[in-house]
């Protein structure tokens, strides 16, 4: 069996982007792999400061990966600051590449071109997630094109390591989906939070429905560009097609059949989420810490001796 390991920063309301685009392939490959499914709580501190907000939104993110299908008797869903190897390795990590490789880093460069406060954190952020992938043995990490490259930084810092210390962390590689790679938002563009472009992927239907009316209907042949390129996400060809034929400049008409077409794959997995209590989601992270403890413990036992901190 495949090991399989994701992780997801518990920043704020999920949309559908971040279904189409990690989430759902995620909980796919789940049902036939070893799977550990980690909440970056730690590389959430890079940009957020408030704590009440983390609270609530690491409890969410639980929430929202039992919704889209994870189970955690079968996966370890698992706070990422609930396991300190997570830290140590990214120290040790940090001691084996070079700050012009860091330097590199899409995440950093876009913060320093637009110039906003690059902390140091986002600045060595490849390298604890790269401590995050390797220290279980990954062979598979499911992520968005705009994650590639931390995939890559953690093979880099794999062969660092088993260079100067001998052969200790595989070479993981990424799992993407090219089709949804990158889904559209409301305005054409890629769907992010941060162009304020997103359909809730968890929002009432009213919610789901507001966000829908706002699509930018851009037309070509008398049919909604926009509309359509996020409808294939939820309809198949033969029957998209014809629908958008049979309404053949009714944007109106379009964006209802988005609405329902949604609502139809959201509902059952927003009653499921609402499902999971505080208890629930209290015994998950406590059962899933402990596992993914012991399976790292091991994979630093080995790395401490190597580099020589073990007397």
């Amino acid at each position: 069996m495949q090991r399989l390991f994701t992780g997801l920063q518990p920043s704020g309301t999920l949309h559908i982007g971040n279904y189409f685009g990690a989430l759902k392939q995620t909980a796919e490959l789940l049902k036939n792999s070893d799977g550990l499914v980690m909440i970056a709580d730690y590389h959430a501190l890079t940009t957020l400061k408030e704590p009440a907000q983390l609270r609530e939104n690491i409890a969410g993110v639980v929430r929202d990966y039992v919704a889209v299908g994870v189970d955690p008797k079968k996966s370890i869903i698992f706070q990422q600051s609930s396991n300190p190897a997570h830290t140590e390795l990214a120290w040790i990590f940090d001691c084996l590449v070079t700050v012009p490789f860091l330097m590199q880093a899409h995440a950093y460069k876009d913060k320093v071109a637009k110039g906003l406060e690059a902390n140091a954190g986002l600045f060595t952020y490849p390298m604890l997630m790269a401590a995050d992938i390797l220290l279980y043995d990954t062979d598979i990490v499911p992520v968005g094109a705009d994650q590639k490259q931390h995939v890559e930084y953690a093979r880099e810092a794999a062969m660092k390591f088993n260079a100067a210390f001998g052969e200790t962390f595989k070479e993981p590689k990424e799992k993407i989906l090219d089709s949804v790679a990158v889904v559209p938002g409301t305005d054409g563009k890629k769907m992010s939070k941060s162009y304020g472009n997103t359909i809730p992927l968890f929002g009432t239907k009213d919610e789901i429905q507001k966000a829908v009316m706002s699509i930018v209907t851009d037309s070509k042949a008398e049919s909604p560009e926009n509309v359509y390129n996020i409808h294939k996400l939820f309809r198949s060809g033969e029957s998209l097609a014809a629908l958008y034929k049979e309404n053949k400049g009714k944007y109106k008409a379009l964006k209802d059949a988005l609405i329902e077409d949604i609502e139809t794959l959201v509902g059952p997995m927003r009653e499921r989420r609402a499902s999971v209590t505080d208890a629930d989601v209290k015994r998950i992270l406590e059962d899933g810490g402990e596992r993914a403890r012991e399976r790292a413990e091991k994979k630093m036992a080995d790395v401490r001796a190597k580099v020589g901190v073990t007397l």
